[in-house]
């Protein structure tokens, strides 16, 4: 009979796991500020104009 304290260790995995870079890509650096901005500015004027056009 096998005790308490005999236990198979498996070795260490990276499997799941994400390493990002910090590289330099080629594009226009946009911040996440600036895009949640414009996509509420657009959401407000789309909103704008289906009132205006329902409106009449």
């Amino acid at each position: 009979m096998a005790k308490k304290n005999d236990k198979i260790s498996m070795p260490m995995s990276g499997a799941g796991l994400v390493r990002y870079f910090d590289d330099e890509s080629v594009g226009p650096k946009i911040a996440p500020e600036l895009v949640i901005a414009i996509t509420v500015i657009t959401v407000i004027l789309g909103i704008f104009c289906f009132i205006l056009r329902f409106s009449v």
